[in-house]
């Protein structure tokens, strides 16, 4: 099997955070599943061909969202990056940073979502030399 690498974001209410993700940030639904009492357990959704689990907060195992203040993000590739934008913060997403070329090549902006976690989403504007 192929090596696969699937990120993972802690979520107080993984429902919320579903739908939220699903419709300011246009991410693909993959599912969200229920135990026997109809509880959300688990979430996914799709950026590009990248799958995304949202998992439950289980503090027993050091698993909680983040704060503000957090260490890692998501880079998610989209084809119109100020489009993107407007949308996510119509849809009420917290803006970190409106979109801006970058010297490496790239047009971004930054966001949080209801958990805040980091998330930037980018249009490659041209080929850069690594």
């Amino acid at each position: 099997m192929p090596s696969r690498t699937i990120p993972l974001l802690i979520c107080r209410d993984i429902q919320a955070s579903y739908d939220f993700l699903l419709n300011a940030f246009g991410l693909r639904p993959g599912g969200v599943f229920r135990d026997g009492a109809g509880n959300v357990v688990h979430g996914e959704l799709l950026a590009g061909d990248t799958t995304i689990w949202l998992h439950r907060l289980a503090p027993e195992h050091r698993l909680e969202a983040p704060t503000e203040i957090a260490s890692s993000g998501l880079v998610v590739l989209v084809d119109d990056v100020d489009a993107h934008f407007a949308h996510a913060k119509a849809a009420g997403a917290r803006v970190l940073s409106e979109p801006t070329d970058q010297f490496y090549g790239q047009r971004e902006y930054g966001a949080l979502d209801a958990d805040g976690h980091r998330w930037w989403f980018a249009t490659p504007l041209a080929e850069v030399s690594r």
